[in-house]
């Protein structure tokens, strides 16, 4: 049984159509990328998956359940970073994670380890409205990966993160697909989707124009950038 399953999911917006028949598979253990440029449907598909709006028209379902029937216990066992989103204003990066770990009932939630990942140790004192865009990111970040669920929504998860951290969350992401996690990322960072994906969608203009694997591009020596050019310009 997929992890992910959505068809037929149409999405308009005041007679405007934002997504236009999107069928989807995704299974246990894939790391899954949408690519597509601003505006061709990401976000609102991920929303949709998530729970957050309804479709139009469609169904789609995560871990075996109707999302629209189960939308509380679809979004207890997801993980979700929504693009350009902030933590809790008031709260500093400790405590966000402290509440996450008490919301989601986490036993001995390994919080230092996230605090040093991160790097968060010198924002310890500051509440999160004090911290810059990237700092705010990294929270984000740690308290999706604390949850311990076993399928992640991450949408442009790399936005104002600086290398270092990248590489560090790149690599962590690969180690939990490895494990038996899933990942559905939304980005338009195509070097870090040909990293990291299996396969990957494109969609342009709320419609799916290509579904690529991976290994497949590179046995054909094709480069991502390239074909995603030829498909949306």
């Amino acid at each position: 049984m997929p992890v992910i399953s959505c068809s037929e999911l149409a999405k308009k917006y005041d007679d405007v159509l934002a997504l236009d028949s999107v069928n989807l598979e995704i299974e246990k253990g894939e790391f899954f990328g949408l690519l597509g440029p601003n505006g061709a449907g990401k976000t609102t598909l991920l929303k949709i998956l998530t729970g957050q709006i309804k479709a139009t028209e469609g169904n789609a379902s995560i871990l075996g359940m109707s999302i629209e029937e189960n939308v509380i216990e679809v979004k207890k066992k997801i993980a979700i970073v929504p693009e350009q989103e902030s933590p809790p204003s008031f709260l500093t990066p400790r405590e966000v994670l402290e509440m996450v770990s008490s919301i989601r009932q986490i036993e001995a939630p390994n919080i230092e380890f996230w605090i040093e990942f991160f790097e968060l140790e010198p924002m310890e004192g500051r509440v999160c409205r004090n911290l810059s865009r990237g700092q705010k990111q990294k929270v984000m970040l740690a308290a999706a990966f604390i949850s311990e669920t076993e399928l992640m929504f991450l949408d442009e998860p790399f936005i104002n993160l600086d290398p270092i951290v990248q590489t560090k969350v790149r690599e962590w992401l690969a180690q939990y697909v490895k494990e038996g996690g899933t990942v559905f990322l939304n980005t338009h960072l195509l070097e870090n989707a040909q990293r990291l994906c299996d396969r990957a969608a494109i969609i342009h203009n709320g419609k799916i124009q290509s579904i690529i694997k991976m290994n497949e591009l590179e046995d054909q020596k094709m480069n991502l950038e390239e074909l995603f050019h030829e498909i949306v310009l």
